[in-house]
């Protein structure tokens, strides 16, 4: 096995994700460098492979790459892996990748399974641009929303409802998909407004959000009014559905909308 790091990726939840190739590098490198080595002992458990590991996490790791890449250099082939899914995506491994690549050692790919990735996918918003800005963060959602086209944050199910809340007050019509427990066996992807979110029962486990591209133009209140104006005939129910899908709002402020209107 010629020297240098391997990036492999590893299953995001169902382990016959693991690719062969990954599998076999695992098993012929000289060393695996890995964000937790308990949670490796399992997977290594589970595809026999007996190669010697270390902890290279995010509290250590910029003490110890220099060290990893120092046994690159000196012949070793060494492999990174994360608790899940590639390396380096709002995981530890960024550091070592730019440090070999800084004396010049080889780097090489094993690519795996992304959550960023499969929830973008699964949400069925444009894929032809986007943006992933990692663990959400409310401090920067005002920013954030002058991201025009599809946004992709990794949160925490005790944050979850609380970021659906914030999205509702900053980007209301924008449309989000909360992708969940990928390829585990509670997979679910819940789209809708964010307003319209606010009461669902809150999602456990492993949660991507996908935000849709932001409306090509954001109606005034005239245009608004106009719209109202066209579909007040019907029941208020459908109205506020017709009036969210064409001003680009949610269901609950459109249905707000139009008590207001026909007060």
């Amino acid at each position: 096995m010629q020297s240098g790091l391997y990036v492999v990726g590893t299953p995001i939840g169902n382990l016959s994700d693991m690719s062969p190739r990954a599998i076999e590098v695992l098993r012929d490198a000289d060393l695996v460098a890995a964000e937790d080595t308990r949670v490796f002992a399992k997977l290594a458990q589970h595809f026999d492979i007996k190669t010697k590991c270390i902890s290279c996490h995010e509290h250590n790791e910029k003490k110890i790459v220099d060290s990893i890449v120092e046994k690159i250099q000196n012949g070793m082939a060494v492999a990174t892996v994360s608790d899940a899914g590639m390396p380096g995506i709002s995981d530890p491994g960024f550091r070592l990748v730019h440090a070999a690549r800084d004396v010049g050692v080889p780097v090489f790919m094993v690519p795996g399974p992304t959550a960023a990735i499969s929830a973008l996918v699964l949400s069925g918003f444009p894929t032809d641009r986007f943006t992933f800005c990692g663990f959400f963060d409310e401090k920067k959602l005002h920013d954030d929303n002058k991201i025009r086209h599809t946004i992709i944050y990794y949160e925490s199910p005790n944050r979850i409802m609380t970021t659906i809340s914030a999205m509702a007050r900053v980007m209301p019509e924008r449309k989000i998909a909360i992708v969940r427990e990928i390829t585990k066996i509670h997979e679910e992807t819940i789209v809708g407004y964010p307003a319209d979110l606010m009461h669902i029962e809150p999602p456990r486990g492993e949660i991507v959000i996908v935000v849709a591209p932001a409306p090509d133009k954001k109606m005034t209140d005239e245009e608004i009014s106009q719209i109202v104006n066209e579909v007040v005939s019907g029941s208020t129910k459908s109205a506020a559905a017709d009036l969210a899908a064409r001003a680009g709002i949610s269901k609950k402020e459109a249905y707000k909308r139009l008590v207001e209107e026909n007060k």
